[in-house]
């Protein structure tokens, strides 16, 4: 007897909650949604010709990474973290990129150390590109080629967990050029200590790497707080 052929359709290369998520996630990085800001559903909704169940869906993507804040009985609202809640976030994540820079010296692949590389290129290449996410999205890249190739599930679950919560901090803190002219420059010595399999070389420069962030990070939250003021 022959196997009976199930006839399913197609599933999409994208949900639409992880749609309306990547709209939203783009419009906090660039802050067009403040912290603080509610995110009425029924509007945003309709805003995004989309029902409420796949907008609920988004929120509760952005909610896992920490960008919004959902309760039962108010509207979702762009998460505002404290400069200490952001500060101690970002210590945690420089350990783990750390031990990720002194694990991948083991276990990366040439193959894996060439694509890291390629990335540090593509970076050079558009340091000076208007669009700040296609940036900031090459840049995030290059952190988690160097986490996956560790091989390692726990810290690579893990880091996932803090890189999701990081991204808006992390987005303000790469935004500048000063910044990012810094960045580079740390890249190329992390693809350097790689290629020579240099433990201390790496681990040393990812974790600063993510430290000196602290400082942006502060600067930012001085500027909101200054801003805040002077329109009190």
């Amino acid at each position: 007897m022959k196997n009976a052929t199930i006839d399913l359709p197609s599933l999409p290369r994208q949900r639409l909650g992880d749609q309306i998520a990547d709209v939203l996630r783009q419009q906090i990085l660039l802050g067009q949604l403040p912290p603080g800001k509610n995110i009425p559903e029924r509007e945003t909704a309709a805003a995004l010709g989309v029902s409420r169940t796949p907008l609920r869906e988004g929120l509760l993507v952005l909610e896992a990474e920490g960008l919004v804040e959902m309760s039962p009985s108010k509207s979702p609202v762009v998460a505002n973290p404290t400069f200490v809640e952001v500060s101690n976030l970002l210590l945690v994540q420089s350990a783990l990129e750390g031990l990720a820079g002194e694990c991948a010296c083991d276990e990366a692949s040439e193959g894996e150390i060439d694509k890291i590389e390629d990335m540090h290129k593509m970076m050079l290449a558009n340091v000076q590109e208007p669009d700040q996410i296609k940036f900031f999205q090459i840049d995030m890249a290059f952190h988690e080629a160097i986490v996956a190739s560790t091989k390692n599930a726990s810290l690579i679950k893990t880091h996932k967990q803090y890189h999701s919560r990081l991204w808006r901090v992390r987005f303000l803190s790469a935004r500048h050029r000063a910044a990012r002219d810094k960045a580079m420059i740390d890249h190329g010595r992390i693809v350097e200590g790689l290629r020579l399999r240099d433990k201390e070389q790496v681990s040393s420069e990812m974790r600063e790497h993510l430290r000196r962030a602290i400082d942006n990070i502060r600067i930012v939250f001085a500027e909101e707080e200054t801003s805040t003021a002077g329109n009190g």
